[in-house]
C-alpha cells in the first residue's frame, strides 16, 4: 500500500511539475518578483544541488531561492521564493513530497513540493550551512555556527541541540539506517548517536575545516572533504581513517558516494570533478569543463548521471561511466558589481566577481553575450556615448575596452599594475561625454585618463590617500569627479590634471559619485550609510541623505535630474527626491548588498545589481500593485 501511495504521489508531482514547464518554462525572468520589479536577470549564486528521491528533477540552492529543474530537459520548473537572505543547502524528504532548505536568514523552511507553499518555518539564531533529511523522513538534522540542531517534521519542534564544534558547521549527513548523524566543521569530523544526542567519536586528521560529509550506502565508511586539499575516507565503526585522497589543488567543498557504494565524487576549488574508487582510494577520472570552482555534487538515484554546481554559474550533468558533459543549465551567475544601460536603452552590461562581463537584453532579460578575459572581478562597467564600445576595470589591475557588437576585446590597457599587491585594482571607469577619453580609478590612489582610441595614457592625477573607487565626468566633460577611501571627492580639471576643490565632509571611504544631467551637482555615496549632496560649483554641502543603515555602494541620477537611487549594503535601494532629500520609496528584494544602480536613458526603468547575483528591473514611476509570484504555476 505504501508504495502504490508514494507512487500516485510521485505521479501528480510529476504531472503539476510537467504542466507547469509546458505553460511557463520560458517567463522565469518574472518569478518570485518583489514589488516593483518586473524582471530578473540571473539566478543567484549556486551553493548546493539534490536530486528528488525518483531522479526526475533537481533542487539548485541559490541565493536568491530554490530552482526546481526537470532533470532531463533542463527546463525551469520552479523557483521557491521566500527566505529573506542567501539558500545555502536543500534536501528532499525521503518520499519526494517535501523539500528542506537552509539559509542566511538563520532559519529552515518546509516546501510542500506539490504547490511551492512553506509548510513550516524553522529558527536558528545564526545563519543556516547545511540541512538533511533522516531517512525515515521523520527528522532533519540542520547546522550553524557551533551547533546542529535535530527537528520533528512533523510538529517542527527542536527535539535535540549537538554542542562541540567550535566554528561553522558545514555539512551534515544521516547515516542510511539513521541512528548516526555526522558533521564537518573545524578540521574534525564528528559522529554522534542520534537517539540520545551524545557524542560518538570525533575524527581528527584534516588540517583545514572540512566543508562536506557523506555516508557510503552501507553506512560503513564516511568521506570528508576540506580545505586542505584532501578527501578523508573514514571506518564508521572505529573512527580510524582508512584512505586520503590526494590530487585537488585547492579547497574540496563537497563530495558524495554514488548509489553502490562503489565510487566517490569530489568537486573542487580547482575547478574540476573527480572520481575516486571508494575502496582503494585511488583516482579514476577528471570531469573537466567548468571554469570556476564547484561547488557541490550529486549522484542521480540510478547512479549513472553526475551533477555539479559550479561560481561559474552552470550546472552540468555527467554520464558518470564515459566523463562526457550530457548537459549544461545556465543563468547562475556571480556577485554583481556594476550595471550599465547601453545609450540606446536596448542593452544592459553587468560586471562580475567571476570575471565575466555579460550583455543582456534590457526589454526581454535574455542573455546576450559574454565577454571573457579578465582574471579578476569586473567591478566597473561602462557603454561609450555612441554605444559602439564597452569598457570593464578589473581587479586584475587592467582596463579592457570591447566592440559590443562582436564581444572582441579592442584593447587591454595595463598601466595601473605597479608590482603591489591590492593596489593595482581597477575599481571604477567612466568615458568622457564626446567618448574620446576614458577615466579609471584604481587601488593605487591615482586617476589615469586613457585616448579611447589608442589606449595610451594622457595623464595621471594625484592627491588622493587612499583607493580611488569611483570615477564620473561632468556633463560638458571639463571636470572629472572622483571618490576615494580617504573620505573625499575631489574635483579635476581635466585638461591640466589640476585640482580644483576637495569636497570633505563624509567620515567614510566615498564609494561612489555621480554629477546631476545639468552639472549643477554632485551626489556621493559613502561607508558612513550617508549620501550627499554637493554645490559643484562651490563644493559646499548642499544637504545630507539618511535613511541606509548599512554603507552606500552607489549612487546614480535619473536623467531629468529629479529622483537620485542609491544603493546599499542593508540589501535595499532608496529612491530620493533630488530637490528636498526626501526619500520617495524604498526597493526591497534583494538579498545581499546591492553593490550599482543605474537608471534607462529614458528614465522609465533602473537597474540594480547585489551581491546575490542578480540583476533586478524595477519599472519607473512605482506602481502599488501587487507582486507576481510563481511557485510551481500558483
Amino acid at each position: 500500500m505504501k508504495n502504490k501511495v508514494f507512487l500516485s504521489l510521485t505521479f501528480l508531482i510529476i504531472s503539476m511539475f510537467m504542466c507547469v514547464a509546458h505553460t511557463v518554462a520560458q517567463e522565469y525572468t518574472t518569478w518570485g518578483l518583489p514589488e516593483g520589479a518586473k524582471a530578473r536577470l540571473g539566478k543567484g549564486s549556486i551553493e548546493e544541488i539534490a536530486y528528488s528521491p525518483d531522479g526526475t528533477r533537481l533542487a539548485v540552492a541559490a541565493w536568491i531561492g530554490i530552482w526546481i529543474y526537470d532533470a532531463s530537459s533542463g527546463e525551469e520548473l520552479a523557483l521557491l521564493s521566500g527566505h529573506t537572505a542567501g539558500v545555502s543547502s536543500v534536501s528532499f524528504s525521503p518520499d519526494g513530497s517535501t523539500i528542506a532548505s537552509g539559509s542566511d536568514d538563520n532559519t529552515v523552511r518546509l516546501w510542500d513540493v506539490a504547490t511551492g507553499d512553506t509548510r513550516r518555518i524553522l529558527r536558528h539564531t545564526w545563519d543556516v550551512y547545511s540541512v538533511a533529511f533522516s531517512p525515515d523522513g521523520s527528522t532533519i538534522a540542520s547546522s550553524s555556527y557551533g551547533k546542529v540542531r535535530l527537528w520533528d517534521v512533523a510538529t517542527g519542534e527542536a527535539l535535540h541541540t549537538l554542542s562541540g564544534h567550535t566554528g561553522v558547521v558545514n555539512s551534515v549527513a544521516f547515516s542510511p539506517d539513521g541512528t548516526m548523524l555526522a558533521s564537518g566543521s573545524d578540521f574534525k569530523v564528528r559522529l554522534w548517536d542520534v537517539a540520545i544526542a551524545e557524542p560518538l567519536h570525533t575524527l581528527e586528521g584534516h588540517t583545514g575545516d572540512v566543508n562536506s560529509v557523506s555516508f557510503s550506502p552501507d553506512g560503513s565508511t564516511i568521506a570528508s572533504g576540506s580545505n586542505d586539499k584532501t578527501i578523508r575516507l573514514w571506518d564508521v565503526a572505529t573512527g580510524e581513517a582508512q584512505h586520503t585522497l590526494e590530487g585537488h589543488t585547492y579547497t574540496v567543498s563537497s563530495v558524495s558516494f554514488s548509489p553502490d557504494g562503489s565510487t566517490i565524487a569530489s568537486g573542487n576549488g580547482d575547478t574540476t570533478v573527480r572520481l575516486w574508487d571508494a575502496s582503494t582510494g585511488e583516482h579514476i577520472r577528471t570531469l573537466s569543463g567548468h571554469i570556476h570552482s564547484v561547488k557541490s555534487v550529486a549522484f542521480s538515484p540510478d547512479g549513472t548521471t553526475l551533477v555539479s554546481g559550479s561560481w561559474d554559474g552552470t550546472v552540468r550533468l555527467w554520464d558518470v561511466a564515459t566523463g562526457d558533459t550530457r548537459r549544461t543549465l545556465s543563468g547562475h551567475i556571480q556577485n554583481v558589481y556594476s550595471v550599465a544601460f547601453r545609450p540606446d536603452g536596448t542593452t544592459l552590461v553587468s560586471g562580475s566577481w567571476d570575471g565575466m562581463v555579460r550583455l543582456w537584453d534590457a526589454s526581454t532579460g535574455e542573455h546576450i553575450r559574454m565577454l571573457s578575459g579578465h582574471t579578476g572581478v569586473v567591478r566597473s562597467v561602462a557603454f561609450s556615448p555612441d554605444g559602439t564600445m564597452l569598457a570593464s576595470g578589473s581587479w586584475d589591475g587592467m582596463v579592457r575596452l570591447w566592440d559590443v557588437a562582436t564581444g572582441d576585446t579592442i584593447r587591454t590597457l595595463s598601466g595601473h599594475i605597479d608590482g603591489f599587491i591590492d593596489i593595482d585594482t581597477v575599481n571604477s571607469v567612466a568615458f568622457s561625454p564626446d567618448g574620446l577619453t576614458l577615466a579609471s580609478g584604481s587601488g593605487e590612489t591615482r586617476v589615469r585618463l586613457w585616448d579611447a582610441s589608442t589606449g595610451d595614457t594622457i595623464r595621471t592625477f594625484s592627491g588622493h590617500t587612499s583607493y580611488v573607487n569611483s570615477v564620473a565626468f561632468s556633463p560638458d566633460g571639463t571636470t572629472l569627479a572622483s571618490g576615494s577611501g580617504d573620505t573625499t571627492v575631489r574635483l579635476w580639471d581635466v585638461a591640466t590634471g589640476d585640482t580644483l576643490r576637495t569636497l570633505s565632509g563624509h567620515t567614510g571611504g566615498v564609494s561612489s559619485v555621480s554629477f546631476s544631467p545639468d552639472g549643477s551637482t554632485i551626489a556621493s555615496g559613502s561607508w558612513d550609510n550617508t549620501v550627499r549632496l554637493w554645490d559643484a560649483s562651490t563644493g559646499d554641502t548642499i544637504r545630507t541623505l539618511s535613511g541606509h543603515i548599512h554603507s552606500v555602494r552607489s549612487v546614480a541620477f535619473s536623467p531629468d535630474g529629479n529622483t537620485l537611487a542609491s544603493g546599499s549594503a542593508d540589501d535595499t535601494v532608496r529612491l530620493w527626491d533630488a530637490s528636498t532629500g526626501d526619500t520617495i520609496r524604498t526597493l526591497s528584494g534583494h538579498t545581499r548588498d546591492v553593490n550599482s544602480v543605474a537608471f534607462s536613458p529614458d528614465g522609465t526603468t533602473l537597474a540594480s545589481g547585489s551581491g546575490d547575483t542578480t540583476v533586478l528591473l524595477w519599472t519607473l514611476p512605482l506602481t502599488t500593485e501587487a507582486p507576481f509570484y510563481r511557485h510551481f504555476g500558483y
